[in-house]
């Protein structure tokens, strides 16, 4: 019973992030966990090719792009590779205790 707490309680994190009301959110299908994943890896993964992409355009002398919104940009880009790793190693830590439940 717990897990469902847990799952609500991201579900209105989730919603309040994106601006959808809790009606809407509880109506909503499960969805794929594996889909939902690799659309997460595919975002981080856009979010570090811009911050190399600017990082690489400040160093090549680009007057348009600003130090400040490099380094938010790699900031936000490190972070979420981060929380995505963690992400894995929970995922992978539930795996092996699953793995070793007796039946």
């Amino acid at each position: 019973m717990q897990i469902q707490e847990v799952l609500s309680e991201m579900r209105a994190l989730q919603a309040r992030v994106s601006g959808v009301t809790s009606e809407t959110v509880s109506d909503a299908q499960p969805s794929d966990f594996a889909a939902l994943l690799k659309n997460s890896m595919d975002q981080i993964s856009t979010m570090q090719n811009e911050a190399t992409a600017m990082s690489t355009a400040y160093e090549a002398g680009d007057k348009s792009v600003d130090l400040t919104n490099v380094m938010l940009q790699v900031q936000k880009a490190g972070l979420a590779f981060r929380a995505m790793t963690e992400v894995r190693n929970k995922l992978l830590d539930a795996y092996s205790q699953v793995m070793n439940m007796s039946v």
